[in-house]
């Protein structure tokens, strides 16, 4: 395949998840899922502070007994 025939390459824009505006999510956005360095640095110190949490669906070990000590 020649590269007279090859399609043009199209720049994919996404949104941004930290402020909602657009994003280029390419190899040339060093940031890429997010628009700027600030964007990704407040996504970064949101999960170093822990606002953001995987939900916890097991039960604590509590209700059930330590399963080491059940013979």
């Amino acid at each position: 395949m020649s590269a007279a025939s090859q399609p043009p390459i199209t720049v994919r824009i996404v949104n941004c998840p930290a402020c909602g505006g657009d994003s280029v999510y390419g190899s040339s956005n060093p940031y890429r899922p997010f628009c700027c360095a600030r964007c990704k640095g407040i996504d970064f110190g949101a999960w170093a502070s822990e606002s953001f949490r995987l939900p916890e669906d097991t039960p604590p070990d509590a209700e059930f007994g330590d399963p080491k000590l059940i013979q």
